[in-house]
């Protein structure tokens, strides 16, 4: 303390602010710095922009939400980090820059070599259909050329798959098509096309879905099962002009069989041979109405396991239903 001033002396106060920091001192933990907001901006300095950084991001995200978080990331460092148009770095960006880069560079390359200490490990998603009825096979296919090969699991649809895939949760997704475009960041080829086929009652006496149409009121029940099948039937009716809304909503496509076999009304069901393998059960073609596609969906440049699997799947497919696979590549 300087001579002639006390504790409480109010002189040159202004002067003492002025020697204060601008920003929070580095004292252990430092709770401005986001690194999330940090990767951000590593992905906008190496594409030289916002909007090229989204177009390249390995996860979806929105370019407004970018925009924003960059804001805060600057906000927060109470510096500029970069001149937005045209596009150039200030000091202070080139100097954030040189910290990130080297982490952000390695970031994948470290955690492949950390997997493969550990085994390589694949997470999937799908209906519960696909997990339990096509995907162990599959995978015991795969683990041929991946020994060691680790897989779990995840039920759902469309929806809640790609969520989960925007969020690192999951690997690979294998799901009907609900929504005709995924997810901005999300890649997505199809496997197979099913078509649609009504199912009656063997001793029904309708023996086509052309006496159905014709008819001012339909009246059996119509049994379905949610959601991709009843979505693509409803829209293939809307064209017809024909109005025939579900009475019963079974969980699965082996359910709709079923009451179709118990005499609770007509079925709308995929084309599987699986599926309509029933003593008591008739299949009805349905002309004019979309295919039900089932697709794969993954994020990014898909891994050489991700490739893998997706590759037996196409094969699995090309044996197992002949004439309904989509012959694309990756």
């Amino acid at each position: 303390m300087a001579v002639g001033q006390g504790a409480g002396d109010p002189r040159d106060e202004s002067a003492r602010e002025s020697v204060l920091p601008s920003r929070p001192l580095v004292t252990g933990y430092d709770p401005w710095m986001n690194i999330h907001h940090l990767e951000l901006f590593y992905y906008v300095a190496l594409h030289g922009g916002i909007s090229a950084a989204v177009r390249h991001m390995p996860y979806g995200i929105q370019q407004p939400a970018v925009s924003g978080q960059i804001r805060q990331l600057e906000q927060d460092l109470g510096v500029k980090l970069f001149q937005r148009q045209p596009f150039r770095l200030t000091t202070e960006g080139n100097e954030m820059l040189a910290f990130a880069k080297p982490f952000f560079d390695r970031v994948n390359a470290v955690g492949a070599q950390l997997g493969r200490r550990a085994g390589e490990q694949i997470r999937v998603g799908g209906s519960e259909r696909v997990l339990r009825n096509y995907l162990p096979e599959i995978i015991r296919r795969v683990q041929r050329i991946h020994p060691g090969l680790r897989m779990s699991m995840r039920t759902g649809f469309q929806p809640q798959l790609e969520a989960l895939l925007r969020d690192g949760e999951l690997d690979l997704a294998i799901s009907t098509v609900l929504h005709a475009r995924s997810a901005p960041g999300l890649r997505r080829v199809t496997l197979v096309r099913l078509p649609l086929v009504l199912q009656v009652h063997k001793s029904s006496r309708i023996k086509s879905a052309a006496e159905l149409w014709a008819r001012k009121r339909i009246a059996e029940p119509l049994v379905s099962s949610v959601p991709a099948p009843e979505n693509v039937f409803q829209k293939g009716l809307k064209r017809l002009g024909v109005e025939w809304r579900p009475s019963l909503e079974a969980t699965s496509l082996e359910l709709v069989t079923q009451y179709v076999a118990d005499g609770q009304g007509i079925g709308v069901n995929v084309a599987l041979p699986e599926l309509s393998r029933h003593p008591r059960v008739r299949v009805l073609p349905l002309i004019g109405f979309d295919p039900v596609e089932v697709i794969a969906i993954w994020r990014s440049e898909p891994s050489p396991v991700v490739r893998a699997v997706i590759e037996e799947v196409q094969r699995y497919a090309r044996k197992t239903w002949p004439g309904l696979v989509v012959p694309v590549g990756l």
